[in-house]
């Protein structure tokens, strides 16, 4: 059974930083393609960054500079350092995994950044 948990959301200040780790049961990370998505209130839900089995990364044009997605094989982890955060960096944020045909989502982490 594939799982995936999402933690370290939470509320910031803007410009502050935050780390979101996205933990995976019964499916390697390193094989397959990882991203995190956030969806904001009353708007639908958007891709954020990715990391590819090669480690290849790739972001939304309103992250970058400021998000970096990293991979831990060691621990099957994926992270996303999120830092220089906005108000509109609020939203719940996502963790999947792609898997062939299938996609595989965590159950999200709230990050709310205050102004």
């Amino acid at each position: 059974q594939v799982k995936l948990v999402e933690s370290g959301g939470g509320l910031v200040q803007a410009g502050g930083s935050l780390k979101l780790s996205c933990a995976a049961s019964g499916i390697i990370f390193s094989r397959n393609l990882v991203g995190w998505y956030r969806q904001a209130p009353g708007k639908q839900r958007e891709f954020v960054a990715r990391i590819d089995r090669l480690g290849n990364t790739m972001y939304t044009d309103s992250v970058k500079g400021r998000f970096t997605i990293s991979r831990d094989n060691a621990k099957n982890a994926v992270y996303l350092q999120m830092n220089s955060l906005k108000p509109e960096d609020t939203a719940v944020y996502y963790c999947k995994c792609d898997y062939g045909v299938l996609d595989y989502w965590g159950q999200g982490t709230q990050v709310t950044v205050s102004s």
